[in-house]
């Protein structure tokens, strides 16, 4: 409609204008991860801007996995660059998060319960395979993302529900969303690999109640992350 033409324009938020900063600061100077960023308050006095502003782009860095604030250290680079996902994805990946972490804490649960009482040799083996994995993954300096994804499918595999694994599998890419999410976190690769160790042996001894409740306690641990307190449109 012609209406629709002359809908009020976007206005580039004042903390995106600074992220772009950020990234031609780092780009120009050739910075590295492990290098150092200007402080939050250096950054404001050099910008002419409040520490607000600042302050809500250094949310959006870290929220990315891009930046680590140090207590009274400044800002340390996490990876090479400062290549941000476009705030708009991030609004929208904010606003269908809660939805995905409900869905997988009502299936999963009950998949963990199942799987306590109907696993077989065979699965523990899997699942065993798919500790490993993540705990390569993590003594690699990764984020453990695969082996996660190898111990959750065998968990619903080990169900032997094929109703509720059709479940899991149309929500797949957002599962893959929120476990990236969830992982990036600092500190999170490790929690969630002894998580895992817990939901495992509740399996492995038969007992469905306490894997359920290790289960719930593990997506609800996945639910803690920055991007669920970011408020893109707070307005310094």
């Amino acid at each position: 409609m012609a209406e629709d033409a002359l809908r009020p324009m976007n206005r580039q938020r004042l903390y995106e204008q600074v992220l772009e900063r950020l990234r031609a600061y780092v780009e120009e100077g050739g910075l590295k991860a492990g290098d150092r960023l200007p402080t939050e308050r250096e950054l404001a006095q050099r910008l002419g801007i409040s520490r607000a502003s600042v302050k809500q782009a250094i949310v959006v860095l870290e929220v990315q996995g891009l930046v680590e604030v140090r207590q009274g250290g400044g800002m340390c680079l996490l990876r090479d660059s400062l290549d941000t996902e476009p705030v708009e994805r991030l609004v929208e990946r904010r606003r269908r998060l809660p939805d995905v972490l409900d869905a997988r804490e009502a299936l999963e649960t009950k998949l963990a319960e199942l799987a306590a009482e109907r696993r077989t040799d065979d699965d523990l083996i899997a699942l065993q395979q798919a500790l490993h994995w993540m705990e390569d993954e993590i003594e690699s300096d990764r984020h453990g993302v695969e082996g996660d994804r190898r111990f959750h499918a065998a968990v619903t595999a080990a169900a032997h529900s094929p109703l509720l694994a059709e479940f899991m599998r149309s929500i797949a890419d957002q599962i893959a969303e929120s476990r990236e999410e969830s992982l990036r976190q600092p500190g999170r690769p490790r929690r969630s690999l002894a998580q895992h160790q817990r939901i495992l042996d509740a399996i492995a001894e038969r007992r469905p109640k306490a894997a359920a409740a290790a289960m719930r306690r593990h997506v609800r641990t996945v639910a803690q992350v920055r991007l669920l307190n970011w408020n893109p449109d707070d307005t310094p």
